[in-house]
């Protein structure tokens, strides 16, 4: 069990089939956080989470949705809700980068699928949940960022970088927004990690990137999830509007 303090918590975490929001979900279910694991098209490994969480001991349930959605994104709450009886924790996980293209030759529709992949699900997905949270005068939300918000992003991922830079905004203007009603609001901005994510996205191995990482590594996962915990948990109370670098020392 964890040391960090969850009383009677509910999480929904979006893209919690791999990676990040994967770890990020058998952490918070091994912390005793009852967990909807959201995923779009990855079923079976969204159902290998929630045996995982099951065979830990926790409770989870399995919510497909498409975060890109508004509709799909309400009945995904209300699905949660319906289950556990309130969302107090939520985890913007989703997003992806599909493609990398150069701006000069990037269409409407990639602009569009990126940005509502990295942002507009964000806002949807918190929309949907603070009208509940505000109910409950309590609240977590969480927000994954990237360091491509400082960087620029790497090659041919101007937009995707403009995405989460846009994450990095909506969370501190939703802080102060929701601060009146005991809801935090904080974002992680992982490096490069090893995960499913950044295996498709990055061209090469991860060796390329070791020079302009202090600790000459890559982050796992695991530790990403341990960041998020953290701010999930009723231990991060005096934390909000806060985006937290999680690079190993990249710059």
């Amino acid at each position: 069990m964890s040391s960090l303090t969850f009383k009677n918590r509910v999480a929904l975490v979006t893209g919690a089939s791999t990676g990040i929001g994967a770890a990020t979900a058998l952490k918070l279910a091994t912390s005793g956080v009852k967990v909807a694991i959201n995923y779009r098209q990855s079923e079976a490994e969204a159902k290998k989470v929630l045996r995982s969480i099951e065979t830990a001991g926790g409770t989870g349930l399995v919510v497909k949705a498409d975060v890109r959605e508004s509709r799909e994104v309400e009945k995904m709450v209300e699905r949660t809700i319906a289950e556990f009886g309130k969302v107090d924790i939520l985890v913007n996980n989703a997003g992806g980068l599909p493609k990398r293209t150069p701006v000069a030759e990037m269409d409407d529709g990639l602009f569009d699928e990126i940005m509502n992949l990295n942002f507009r699900s964000v806002f949807y997905c918190s929309r949907a949940a603070i009208p509940h949270m505000v109910r409950a005068k309590y609240g977590r939300i969480i927000n994954v960022s990237s360091v491509a918000a400082y960087t620029g992003g790497g090659r041919h991922a101007v937009v995707y970088a403009a995405a989460k830079a846009g994450v990095n905004g909506l969370t501190k203007g939703l802080a102060k927004e929701l601060a009146p009603y005991g809801i935090t609001v904080n974002s992680v901005a992982p490096g490069v990690i090893d995960t499913p994510f950044h295996q498709k996205a990055e061209t090469g191995s991860f060796d390329q990137f070791l020079p302009s990482i202090l600790l000459k590594r890559v982050g796992t996962a695991e530790e990403v999830a341990s960041l998020i915990a953290y701010l999930a948990s009723d231990d991060s109370g005096f934390v909000t509007g806060s985006v937290f670098h999680i690079n190993g020392g990249q710059y």
